[in-house]
């Protein structure tokens, strides 16, 4: 999103956007909460749309954001509630495909302006993929702006009809406590003895262990610097099918890389990391 004033003009009421969260996971949820600190600050009226374990959880109204609790996408209740959320907002932005799709049904007729990030691409097999296209293929198209987390999600945007699809990192800053006085973080040196990673250099990568995430190329460059002096560690968070297989090649290998399952203090974990 681009920058926005802090000051509407005389008379007229502030700018007001609504952020859209589908599940509620960790990156899109901290990536949201980062976005509306951001925007409240410059004066923007905030709701976010989530459910509500995801504010339990991340604290939107902690920065001044509004919250409106909606169902996930399974429920049929998510797009009415949608639909009343965005009533009068002056941009709507939706993170995920399914929330995206969900946005797109509840702003039917409206001209209300839409931008989609995809944090992710969905993968599924089947049917399901067959129906996950289509997905993508209305939500490209009904975007005003598609914005992709990496140049393979942008080219397929543009592939499926976004009128304008672009790059835009994900920023994921740890939020700095309220007791936590200024200069440098706390946190990191106790999250890195933690883990294990004092003196040495601290690779992140948080997301379910699926096959599609490459984490076998990232094993693979974990042997590869084995010979290095410090030895940098690999700490991957995060749960799923391949956790067996993964945990046996690092012990086979003698990898220097953690598994640490799901972690609930990923902002911590990517404030402590020098790469993630």
């Amino acid at each position: 999103m681009s920058p926005v004033s802090s000051t509407a003009p005389h008379g007229q009421s502030p700018l007001r956007t609504v952020q859209v969260l589908g599940g509620g996971n960790a990156g899109s949820s901290a990536h949201v909460r980062s976005l509306a600190a951001g925007l409240v600050a410059r004066g923007v009226r905030v709701t976010v749309c989530a459910p509500a374990e995801a504010d339990r959880a991340y604290d939107f109204t902690g920065v001044g954001a509004d919250h409106v609790h909606v169902p996930r996408s399974s429920d049929p209740a998510s797009v009415a509630a949608l639909r009343a959320a965005c009533t009068d907002a002056d941009l709507v932005h939706a993170h995920g495909l399914h929330a995206s799709f969900r946005t797109v049904l509840a702003l039917g007729g409206r001209h209300t302006p839409l931008v989609v990030t995809w944090h992710d691409r969905v993968q599924a097999e089947g049917a399901r993929a067959h129906l996950v296209r289509l997905l993508e293929r209305r939500v490209a198209r009904a975007a005003a702006v598609v914005l992709g987390t990496s140049s393979d999600l942008v080219d397929l945007a543009r592939r499926i009809g976004a009128r304008d699809a672009r790059l835009a990192g994900v920023s994921l800053p740890r939020p700095r406590r309220a007791a936590e006085p200024a200069g440098p973080d706390p946190v990191r040196p106790k999250v890195r003895a933690e883990l294990g990673a004092l003196g040495r250099p601290l690779l992140v990568a948080i997301g379910s262990l699926d096959r599609h995430r490459g984490y076998d190329v990232l094993l693979d460059a974990a042997r590869a610097w084995r010979g290095l002096d410090p030895l940098p560690l690999l700490v991957i968070a995060g749960e799923g099918p391949l956790r067996g297989e993964l945990t046996r090649r690092i012990e086979d290998e003698e990898l220097p890389v953690r598994l640490i399952g799901r972690s609930e203090d990923t902002d911590e974990l990517l404030g402590a990391a020098d790469i993630a």
